[in-house]
């Protein structure tokens, strides 16, 4: 029960990256007056870094050449 709990974590730490991304993007949009062009540029650029830091923390939280079980936990 305890990897739900991760990986509701996990999500919720995707889900800020994308937002925060998304809001310098909305931020820079607004002083120079363009279109959306950073806003869609930064939640695409924050989607990215945080998939890759996602990836980082759960190959990390496994043990060198561990394979997963058959519930896909590390």
């Amino acid at each position: 029960m305890v990897w739900v709990y991760r990986y509701s974590g996990l999500g919720c730490a995707f889900a800020a990256g994308v937002m925060v991304f998304m809001a310098g993007g909305w931020l820079l949009d607004r002083v120079v007056g363009s279109f959306p062009v950073f806003m869609v540029l930064g939640a695409l650029g924050g989607a990215a870094l945080s998939t890759l830091s996602i990836y980082r923390r759960l190959e990390t939280s496994r043990g060198p050449g561990e394979e997963p079980n058959e519930q896909g936990q590390g």
